[in-house]
């Protein structure tokens, strides 16, 4: 009985999330939301993560060196360490890292926000004036999160193969030029489509929760907490069961259009 309770919850939960993200959806096709409070957004959205996503890319692309290396080695197979690494970067590390990183800064900060002025009645006061609430508040995050992770997730790929060429010269004795070298060859545009859409839809994922546990949060201060907690845990079920579905459609059609899994 408890797990079907359980199972219910999260029915209804997911149910009223999609149809929150259908409402907003609906409000950017009738009603834009302002230039100025979209790009003070987006700002606010990069400068929060800048710095994290950079130092975490930097040495992602360090680890996915040494651990290419450790493997490489015993093929003799060196001179295809950049391209491999940027390619298992773009495609499945870089996204999720900045998912996370968004998850852990922008998604807690941003349901935070929004819940306390759900609790102390801001957004009721908004509709008072005769604003949509949506419009105002909600959208500009909305879609600052998902306009800034496609520039972090830049940032971080561009970190990552300084972090993978530092970690190749030390290592392996690779030179810079060699590191880069096969890198246009492994990387292709399936690999890049593939990192992009995974980006994409993680962002949607973090902005859809963070804005609709905030929005929705009842229960004073303690609503507050909860509500962060909610955004955290269900952000990262939400992008590892999408980071899953995704990997295994881009396979299937890769392998059916194209032939090879890079």
């Amino acid at each position: 009985m408890n797990s079907l309770v359980i199972l219910n919850s999260v029915i209804d939960e997911i149910g009223s999330a999609l149809l929150f993200f259908v409402n907003i959806l609906k409000t950017l096709m009738r009603r834009p939301c302002s230039r100025d409070e979209l790009f003070q957004q987006i700002w606010k959205v990069t400068m929060q993560s800048l710095v994290t996503t950079g130092l975490a890319g930097f040495f992602v692309g360090a680890i996915m060196a040494v651990q290419f290396t450790l493997q490489m080695r015993e093929f003799g197979a060196l001179g295809y360490l950049g391209g491999l690494a940027t390619s298992a970067t773009v495609r499945e590390v870089g996204p999720l890292l900045i998912a996370f990183m968004l998850a852990g800064k922008v998604g807690a900060f941003t349901s935070a926000e929004l819940g306390t002025m759900r609790v102390t009645e801001q957004l009721d006061a908004i509709r008072c004036l005769g604003a949509d609430p949506l419009q105002e508040i909600i959208l500009p995050r909305f879609l600052a999160i998902i306009c800034a992770s496609f520039f972090l997730l830049g940032l971080g790929l561009v970190m990552s193969i300084g972090g993978g060429i530092l970690l190749g010269g030390l290592l392996a004795q690779v030179s810079v030029e060699e590191y880069l070298r096969h890198i246009p060859a492994i990387v292709t545009l399936s690999s890049i489509a593939n990192g992009l859409v995974k980006c994409f839809i993680f962002a949607v994922i973090l902005a859809t929760v963070c804005t609709y546990k905030g929005y929705t949060t009842t229960g004073g201060a303690k609503g507050v907490g909860l509500a962060v907690v909610n955004t955290a845990v269900s952000t990262m079920v939400g992008i590892v069961v999408a980071d899953w579905l995704t990997s295994f459609i881009a396979d299937v059609a890769i392998r059916a259009f194209v032939g090879s899994p890079f």
